[in-house]
């Protein structure tokens, strides 16, 4: 492929980010329009693939910053697959594997795993069914993550009693994103299939990996790594009495990093914390906080604030489940 014809599929796929992606619209366009790159880079240089790969690893902003969570999700299936097919041909793009690893775990928690805790009362069998989906979407990315951390497969891991201590020792500041969305995948993973002894097995590995990440750069997202640990440290195996402390140290400096401008913090030390200490007031207070923050405030975390208000409005819904008078 020329370089000219190249240059003018990136002017292609700019102008479909930017103008072709509104509200109400399919995906037919951009499904066509990233077909055919596709197609036209069949047989040319991996230099080609560099450029797209790069692209995509970088462009999904006009995502996060959406306002429609479920036009997003009607939107993503295509975008995952397309990455995927780039990232079969660059397997050593470590920010595509990032980008593909948490696109995968942000679409199993925000449209299966979220849906069956809000149908499960009504519906049981169809929230067994999402959650079975979730841990395949969850595998999938842990399975992607280890593949561009050059790791063996997790069965592999798993039936030669592989350490990670020395393999985890060569990553650098730059792999956190990949090593936390690979461990974050694997523990979503476990969480819902915890009848699957095999994969409840993978937990050490799965925690090496997430302590690695936090090790290299534990203000990674400007608080969302810390963020996770609210939920994470609170239900830890062998977490012991001083868990509480450590949820809300992790709480504190989410909030600090991201000054206060993400939703998630406050609803996961609602639900991990304030439910299993019995904490009402507190609960419902972090809510309330949590439905007040202004979603417009950082455009790059629109979606996933939006995402976690609708969480915050269900959680609410159920005090008395979780507060009985």
């Amino acid at each position: 492929m020329t370089k000219i014809a190249f240059h003018s599929l990136n002017r292609l796929t700019e102008r479909v980010r930017f103008t072709g992606l509104h509200r109400g619209h399919d995906c037919t366009a951009l499904a066509l329009i990233m077909g055919l790159m596709l197609t036209g880079l069949t047989g040319c240089s991996s230099l080609a693939y560099r450029g797209l790969a790069d692209g995509l690893a970088s462009g999904g902003g006009v995502y996060a910053s959406d306002d429609d969570i479920e036009f997003i999700g009607q939107a993503s299936p295509f975008g995952l697959k397309t990455m995927e097919t780039v990232l079969a041909r660059l397997p050593e793009h470590r920010p595509l594997a990032r980008t593909v690893a948490s696109g995968y775990v942000q679409y199993a928690y925000v449209y299966l795993q979220l849906q069956a805790d809000e149908i499960e009362d009504q519906d049981v069998a169809k929230a067994y069914e999402l959650r079975a989906r979730a841990r395949h979407m969850y595998l999938r990315a842990r399975d992607t993550g280890l593949r561009a951390l050059d790791l063996p497969p997790a069965t592999t891991l798993l039936s030669d009693g592989t350490p990670l201590t020395a393999v985890l020792s060569r990553a650098e500041k730059d792999d956190a994103g990949l090593l936390y969305y690979t461990a974050l995948a694997w523990l979503a993973a476990i969480s819902q299939g915890k009848d699957d002894a095999q994969l409840i097995a993978g937990l050490p590995q799965a925690e090496a990996l997430l302590d690695r990440a936090y090790a290299l750069d534990p203000d990674y997202e400007e608080g969302g790594l810390e963020g996770f640990l609210v939920g994470y440290d609170m239900g830890r195996p062998g977490a012991g009495p001083a868990a509480e402390q450590r949820a809300r140290e992790h709480y504190a400096r989410s909030i600090a990093l991201s000054h206060g401008r993400r939703v998630a913090p406050f609803v996961t030390l609602a639900e991990s914390v304030s439910i299993p200490t019995r904490n009402r007031q507190e609960f419902k207070s972090l809510l309330d906080q949590a439905l007040a923050i202004d979603t417009d405030a950082r455009p790059d975390w629109r979606l996933a604030n939006l995402v976690m208000q609708r969480r915050a409005r269900w959680l609410l819904g159920r005090v008395e489940l979780y507060f009985p008078e």
